[in-house]
């Protein structure tokens, strides 16, 4: 750990004091840039968790994130008082977030807005946060635009912004460095307000529409990134369910079950049959007599659809980890246990498969629909800012803990999928959970057909992606 400049620790001390009374005139001077940023900390904190905010300043921040417990550490005494005054539902400490001494207590969200620029030892501040962490925790970094640099000062040497002496000027992949030197592993990142002044009709068409652009997002002011612990999930030896939708899938049910792999403590199986009219509910029951040291279950589904039977499935799954394997089984039922070893492992906290890196066998995915999941995949990777290879891959894999919290923040969303598969990913990026893709050998049918309509099904996706647009990217 590098000595820290007392001198210039006691100068930003005593800058900050000295700003305290007029912090408020500042944020109002510049409330259009404020109130974005507070809207899309809202868009990543959820309310009610645990919140640690390191340079709290005044406190407004952190007030409106509605936490159930709320701390806010700050350099700055006067700075403090203020907010003590304001938020006594909150609790305020004075210290120096480089070297900050841990007082036993972890929390869900860690947040440093506008803050790293102030700091002398960026990587050993990030070490010592993780004494604050839990395997769940999320770090979140928001900063400037080093692009921005001149155009801040001059902005400071005018008085439209708050001055500051002493400031770092970092890229992205600095930050992010930076992290990963200090043991944490980045999430996502977003790039946010081309033009971080209120112009009426403008402003907000132009950062919400222009600004997200792929190559234009890179000229925008604030940069945010999400980063989670690394290697903090200390078990190894999860139960699982497997989930199995199936409709007009008879040939399949016991290929599935004698195909499936061990691993984890336990397995449970949950078949949910959409009314099929080949009698694969009834070639399930039988299945279930047949093995009876399997822990195979069936549902009956009396809804419509995948997104539904996911839905029923997942309502009484009680394994740690949930599974969803098609029962077309053209994803191989031996390929799942490369999604468990992905989560076991704390690679990652969504598993995705993904269908086009290993060449596929002939007749497995059309032309047009490959051309098609190409095309979901690059402007979805854009929208939710991690990598999808593959949105349309069926086989998907997370803790059931997750999953919980992305059925509790589904209002968000509303009842908009059909499929399921788009529920559970934009679930998975609001919860900022960390997703990763497990390549797979895509396999010919060798039973049944598809249920796949290609064209009214890419309309729907069509939909989809500008409601994804509009809930994630544009808000």
């Amino acid at each position: 750990m590098i000595e820290l400049d007392r001198e210039k620790k006691e100068q930003i001390q005593k800058r900050f004091d000295e700003l305290a009374a007029s912090r408020e005139k500042w944020i109002k001077r510049n409330k259009y840039y404020y109130d974005d940023q507070e809207r899309y900390f809202k868009f990543l904190v959820p309310e009610g968790l645990s919140v640690l905010e390191l340079g709290c300043g005044t406190g407004g921040l952190l007030n409106a994130l509605k936490p159930k417990r709320g701390v806010g550490i700050d350099i700055s005494a006067e700075m403090l008082k203020i907010a003590r005054s304001r938020y006594p539902n909150l609790e305020f400490r004075q210290a120096d977030i480089e070297g900050l001494e841990n007082w036993g207590e972890t929390f869900d969200i860690i947040i440093m807005a506008d803050v790293v620029g102030h700091l002398q030892d960026i990587e050993e501040t990030f070490k010592g946060l993780r004494s604050f962490c839990k395997a769940e925790t999320r770090i979140i970094i928001s900063y400037y635009n080093f692009f921005w640099e001149p155009v801040l000062k001059v902005g400071e040497w005018l008085r439209l912004k708050m001055p500051q002496q002493y400031q770092n000027w970092l890229s992205s992949e600095d930050i992010c460095n930076l992290l990963t030197l200090a043991h944490f592993q980045v999430v996502k990142a977003e790039s946010r307000l081309l033009i971080p002044k209120w112009i009426p009709w403008l402003s907000n068409a132009i950062n919400r529409y222009i600004g997200t652009l792929p190559g234009i997002r890179r000229l925008c002011l604030c940069r945010y990134i999400v980063a989670r612990p690394a290697n903090m999930r200390q078990e190894r030896d999860f139960s699982t369910t497997i989930l199995i939708p199936c409709k007009n899938e008879k040939g399949n049910i016991e290929p599935a079950i004698k195909r499936l792999p061990e691993f984890g403590s336990h397995q449970g199986i949950i078949f949910v049959e959409g009314g099929s009219t080949d009698g694969t509910k009834e070639e399930i029951e039988r299945v279930i007599q047949a093995y009876p040291e399997k822990d195979i279950k069936l549902i009956v589904q009396d809804g419509v659809g995948k997104g539904d039977a996911v839905r029923k499935g997942f309502s009484e799954a009680t394994g740690d980890i949930l599974m969803i394997l098609d029962a077309d089984l053209t994803v191989p039922p031996e390929d799942l246990t490369k999604f468990y070893e992905a989560l076991a492992d704390d690679l990652g906290e969504f598993v995705n498969g993904c269908r086009l890196v290993y060449p596929m066998e002939k007749e497995a995915m059309r032309l047009l629909n490959l051309l098609g999941n190409k095309f979901f995949s690059i402007v979805f990777t854009w929208i939710l800012n991690q990598r999808f290879k593959d949105m349309l891959c069926g086989t998907k894999a997370l803790f059931r803990e997750d999953y919980e919290k992305i059925q509790a923040g589904r209002k968000y969303f509303g009842d908009f999928d059909p499929f399921g598969d788009f529920d559970l990913i934009l679930g998975a990026i609001k919860r900022n959970l960390k997703v990763v893709e497990v390549p797979i050998r895509y396999r010919e049918r060798t039973y049944g057909r598809t249920n796949i309509r290609r064209f009214k099904h890419g309309w729907l996706l069509l939909k989809m992606t500008l409601f994804a647009y509009r809930k994630i990217k544009a808000i």
